[in-house]
C-alpha cells in the first residue's frame, strides 16, 4: 500500500514538473499544462507551430478543422486562455472535456445566430480572439461553405488575422468525425499541430495574384487548405510514402490490379519490389537513371518502386513515341539499363523500340528473366523485410523522370523528386475527396505525367485500390471493364472520354463519382453526354509535366464548366503580359511540386536546376475574380496574322461546336502577306473554306479565326498521352500545301 502510493505520489511529481516545464516553453497557464500534459505523452504531440501562432497580435480568428473529438481538449489547453472558443453541441455537454472547458470562455454553436452575431465582431473589435470550429471538409457542402463566408465576413468586419490549425492524422484517431471507411482508425497516431502565420483576408486576397481574383470566402478556403496541406509529410522517398500507406491502411489490402496477374495487397507489392531493387542494384550505381518500358501493369509499378527502394531514378519512357525520340532518350537520361518485358515488346510490336534502346547503349533487363533466376533465399527475404527499403533516398533527391510529350517539338527530359510527387498527391488531396471507398481506373499510360501521379501514385498512397489498363485506345473493352470492375474515379482526356461514350452502354461507367479529365480542352458535349448518360461529373484540370503535373483543379465545391479550376494550395501564381492579348497573359507558376530541372541532349545525364523559384508554363490564361483559370492556349499554339495573336485551340474548338463528330486540328503555316494563315486538318468530309465562312459567320466567329485551307485526313495524329501530335498534324499541312517544314 505505502509503495503504491509512493508511485502514485512520484508520477504526480513527474506530471506537475512536466506542467511547469510546458508552461514556460509553451507560454500557457499551468492549469492549461497540466491538463495538456498526458495528451502529449500518449500522442507524442508536436506543437511549435501553434505555440507561436498563440502569441499573435489580436484581434485574432484561430480556425481549426475540427476532425476529432480531441480537437478543443488541444485548442483550449494551447490557445491563450482569453480565448472564446465556439464549440459543436456534443462538446459544450460532453462530461470528459469539462475540465478542459474550464480553462477558458466557450459558447455552444448556434448554427442561426453564432457567426452572424454582432457580438463576436465587438469581441475582436476589443482585441479579442475567437477559436472557430468549421467541419474538415475537403469539398465542403454549401451550408460548411456558408460557415466559412460567415467566418470570413466577421474578420473583415473586424479586420481580425486569421490563423488556420490543423491537427495531422486526428482524422483517424478513434474519436474522428471522418466515417470509418474513409478513414482508417489508429489507437495511438502521433499527432502534429499546424498553424499558418497570421493573415488579414486582405493579406490572403493580395496572396492570391495581386489583382482581385479571389473572393474573401475562397481565400480563407484556400488558407484552410494550405494549413492541411502543411500538415503533409513530404520528406520521404516515394516507397517510404507507399509503405506507409501500407501500414496505415493494412498490408493485406489489395491495391493494385491488372488484366494479367491480378491483384497485389501492399505487402506483396512491396515485397517484389524489393526482390527487383535489390537485382538493379547490382546492375547499376545509386542515383542512376534506370529505363522502365512498360505498359500500364503490376510490373511497372513494381519496377518503379524497386528502383526507389534501391536509390535509383526511375526514367518512364515512352513506347509510343517512335524510335528516333526514344534513341533521344535514352542518350539524354544517360540510360545504361533498361527494364522490359520480353511479351510485351513482342505483343504490341515494338522491335523497332528495343533496337533504338540498344543502338543508344543501353542494356534491356527482361523481367521474365529476373523471375525466373530469383531464388527462394531472395523471395523470403524480401518477404521478412518489405518494410524497409535498400537504400535511403532523400526526399529532394531524383526519383523519376519523365519525357515531355512532345506535342509541338523534340521531347524534353523533367527530373522530379520524390518531394514534388508526394507534393502534387497532397495537394490534390487538399482539394479532391479520396476515400478507402474510391476505385480508381488509370487507361492513362504511366509514362504520362497525369498517368504517373494522378493515376498511379496517388492511389498507392491514399489506400485507393488501382485497376491498370494498358492502353487507352481500347474503346470497346474499357466499358466492359468499368462495368465489371465498378470504379468510382477515373482519369482521362476529352478524345478518349468522347470515344468510350460512344460505345459504352448506359450502365457501363454509372458507378463513376467523377472523372478527372486533363490534357486537352473538354468539350461540352463531352461534359452533358457523361452527365446525362452515366450520372458522372467531369472535373477538368490543368498540368504541366514540369509541375508533377497538377497546377489547378475543379472540385465539387469549386467547379465551373470550361475552366480548369483553381490554383492548388501552396502554390502561387502570375501573368505575364503577351503581346496582342488583353484578357489573359502568360502563367508563371511557383510551387512545392514543381521540378528539379531538365536534362538535354547536349548535356547528357546532367540535371539542368530552374533558375529561381518562378517556372514559366508557357500557356496563354486568364483569371477571373473568384479564381477560376481558363486555357486560351499554349504561347506557341497562337498564330500571329496581320499583327494579332490568335488562339489556333479556339479555332479548334469553334470547329468541334459545328462538327462534333469528328476529330479536328488547327496549325499556322507561313503566309507572305499576312505573316502567317491557319489550316485546319480534320477527319470530316463536309468541310470546306465555304462552309466553315457560313457557319463562322452564324456563330459570330471574327472572320481573321476562320482557317484559310482545309486538309482531309483519315485520322488525327495523337501522342500515346492522348494529346494531338501537332508536329506530326503541321508536317502533313505542309506536304499537303507543296511548303517544306523549314518554312
Amino acid at each position: 500500500m505505502i509503495l503504491s502510493g509512493i508511485i502514485l505520489l512520484c508520477l504526480l511529481a513527474l506530471w506537475v514538473a512536466a506542467a511547469w516545464a510546458l508552461t514556460f516553453r509553451l507560454g500557457v497557464g499551468f492549469r492549461q499544462a497540466f491538463l495538456y500534459a498526458p495528451l502529449k505523452l500518449i500522442y507524442r504531440i508536436s506543437e511549435s507551430q501553434v505555440a507561436a501562432a498563440a502569441k499573435s497580435n489580436a484581434p485574432v480568428i484561430y480556425v481549426v478543422s475540427h476532425q476529432s473529438r480531441l480537437d478543443p481538449a488541444l485548442m483550449l489547453s494551447l490557445l491563450p486562455e482569453q480565448t472564446l472558443h465556439i464549440l459543436d453541441e456534443q462538446s459544450a455537454k460532453s462530461i470528459w472535456l469539462e475540465p478542459w472547458r474550464e480553462l477558458a470562455r466557450t459558447i455552444t454553436f448556434n448554427a442561426k445566430h453564432v457567426f452572424v452575431s454582432r457580438r463576436l465582431v465587438r469581441v475582436l473589435k476589443g482585441k479579442g480572439r475567437l477559436a472557430v470550429y468549421l467541419p474538415d471538409k475537403v469539398e465542403p457542402d454549401s451550408k460548411a461553405f456558408r460557415l466559412i463566408r460567415a467566418v470570413a465576413r466577421i474578420a473583415v468586419q473586424a479586420d481580425a488575422s486569421i490563423v488556420p490549425i490543423f491537427v495531422a492524422n486526428g482524422r483517424h484517431l478513434p474519436s474522428s468525425l471522418t466515417p470509418k471507411e474513409h478513414a482508417p482508425r489508429s489507437l495511438l497516431p502521433k499527432l502534429t499541430i499546424t498553424a499558418l502565420p497570421p493573415m488579414t483576408i486582405s493579406d490572403l486576397v493580395a496572396k492570391a495574384g495581386g489583382a482581385p481574383v479571389t473572393t474573401s470566402s475562397n481565400a480563407l478556403f484556400d488558407r484552410l487548405a494550405e494549413a492541411r496541406f502543411a500538415g503533409a509529410n513530404l520528406d520521404r522517398s516515394l516507397f517510404a510514402a507507399v509503405r506507409d500507406a501500407a501500414l496505415r491502411f493494412g498490408p493485406s489490402k489489395s491495391i493494385v490490379e491488372d488484366v494479367v496477374t491480378g491483384a497485389l495487397s501492399y505487402r506483396r507489392l512491396l515485397t517484389g519490389a524489393r526482390v527487383l531493387g535489390r537485382r538493379f542494384a547490382t546492375m547499376t550505381k545509386p542515383g542512376e537513371a534506370v529505363g522502365i518500358l512498360l505498359p500500364n501493369a503490376n510490373g511497372l509499378v513494381l519496377s518503379l518502386l524497386g528502383l526507389s527502394s534501391g536509390g535509383r531514378v526511375a526514367a518512364l519512357m515512352n513506347y509510343t513515341a517512335g524510335p528516333a525520340n526514344t534513341e533521344s532518350a535514352v542518350r539524354t537520361a544517360a540510360i545504361r539499363v533498361v527494364v522490359s518485358s520480353r511479351a510485351f515488346v513482342e505483343k504490341a510490336g515494338l522491335a523497332d523500340i528495343a533496337d533504338a534502346i540498344e543502338k543508344a547503349g543501353a542494356k534491356i533487363v527482361w523481367l521474365e528473366d529476373v523471375r525466373e533466376t530469383t531464388g527462394a533465399l531472395e523471395k523470403v527475404s524480401a518477404a521478412l523485410l518489405w518494410r524497409f527499403p535498400i537504400v535511403r533516398q532523400a526526399s529532394d533527391r531524383p526519383a523519376v523522370i519523365l519525357f515531355t510529350s512532345g506535342s509541338e517539338g523534340t521531347p524534353k527530359a523533367v527530373v522530379l523528386s520524390s518531394c514534388s510527387l508526394i507534393a502534387n498527391v497532397m495537394q490534390v488531396e487538399a482539394r479532391i475527396q479520396f476515400s478507402q471507398a474510391d476505385r480508381l481506373l488509370n487507361v492513362l499510360p504511366v509514362f504520362h505525367s497525369f498517368g504517373l501521379t494522378g493515376g498511379t501514385v496517388l492511389p498507392l498512397i491514399s489506400g485507393v485500390p488501382l485497376f491498370l489498363y494498358p492502353s487507352p485506345l481500347h474503346y470497346k473493352i474499357i466499358p466492359e471493364i468499368a462495368r465489371k470492375w465498378r470504379p468510382t474515379i477515373m482519369f482521362g482526356t476529352d478524345t478518349f472520354l468522347a470515344s468510350y461514350a460512344r460505345t459504352a452502354k448506359d450502365g457501363d461507367f454509372s458507378s463513376l463519382r467523377f472523372v478527372v479529365a486533363g490534357a486537352e480542352a473538354v468539350r461540352q458535349e463531352t461534359r452533358q453526354t457523361w452527365r446525362e448518360r452515366f450520372g458522372a461529373e467531369i472535373v477538368e484540370g490543368y498540368g504541366l509535366t514540369e509541375a508533377a503535373p497538377v497546377v489547378a483543379v475543379n472540385s465539387a465545391a469549386h467547379n465551373r464548366d470550361g475552366s480548369v479550376g483553381r490554383l492548388l494550395p501552396a502554390m502561387r501564381m502570375r501573368l505575364e503580359p503577351v503581346e496582342g492579348i488583353a484578357d489573359g497573359g502568360q502563367l508563371v507558376i511557383s510551387g512545392p511540386n514543381r521540378m528539379m530541372g531538365y536534362m538535354t541532349a547536349d548535356r547528357p545525364g546532367e540535371l539542368q536546376p530552374v533558375a529561381g523559384e518562378w517556372l514559366e508554363t508557357g500557356d496563354i490564361v486568364a483569371i477571373d475574380r473568384e479564381g477560376f483559370v481558363t486555357i486560351r492556349g499554349r504561347a506557341k499554339r497562337f498564330a500571329k496574322i496581320a499583327g494579332e495573336m490568335i488562339s489556333l485551340g479556339a479555332v479548334e474548338m469553334m470547329v468541334k461546336a459545328l462538327w462534333p463528330e469528328d476529330n479536328h486540328a488547327a496549325v499556322s503555316v507561313p503566309d507572305k502577306k499576312r505573316g502567317e494563315r491557319i489550316v485546319l486538318v480534320t477527319t470530316a468530309d463536309d468541310i470546306d473554306a465555304d462552309a466553315l465562312r457560313r457557319c463562322g459567320k452564324e456563330s459570330g466567329a471574327a472572320e481573321i479565326m476562320l482557317p484559310a485551307g482545309v486538309v482531309r485526313v483519315p485520322e488525327i495524329p495523337l501522342l500515346g498521352s492522348g494529346k494531338t501530335d501537332y508536329v506530326s498534324v503541321r508536317r502533313i499541312a505542309m506536304e499537303s500545301l507543296g511548303l517544306g517544314m523549314a518554312a
